[in-house]
């Protein structure tokens, strides 16, 4: 699997809106092109919004990414919802947990 932690920083006043929208249309295009969104939260400040999606592997992220960013689902809400970020940072993730043995 690879992980991706993305953190943008929500425009002011602004949060309230991408979350119904992240929720209401951004998770669902994901989901079509086999994006996981996997968790999202608020800081405490109310100023980023940061969650995690997955991938089954690294080899799968381009193709994904494209067929998301291609489609006409984002395209027809792309600029209504980059209005509403002002920064975005991404981080690749790999898991290195280690699940304990079972008795």
């Amino acid at each position: 699997m690879l992980y991706q932690l993305r953190t943008y920083t929500i425009n002011r006043g602004m949060m309230d809106a991408w979350v119904d929208l992240f929720n209401d249309q951004l998770v669902g295009i994901q989901a079509k092109y086999g994006i996981t969104v996997d968790g999202m939260w608020v800081n405490a400040d109310a100023n980023q919004f940061i969650w995690i999606r997955s991938f089954p592997s690294a080899d799968e992220v381009a193709p994904r990414e494209e067929a998301f960013y291609s489609s006409p689902e984002w395209q027809g809400v792309m600029d209504h919802a980059r209005s509403h970020i002002a920064r975005l940072e991404v981080q690749a993730m790999t898991s290195v947990m280690k699940v304990p043995a079972t008795a």
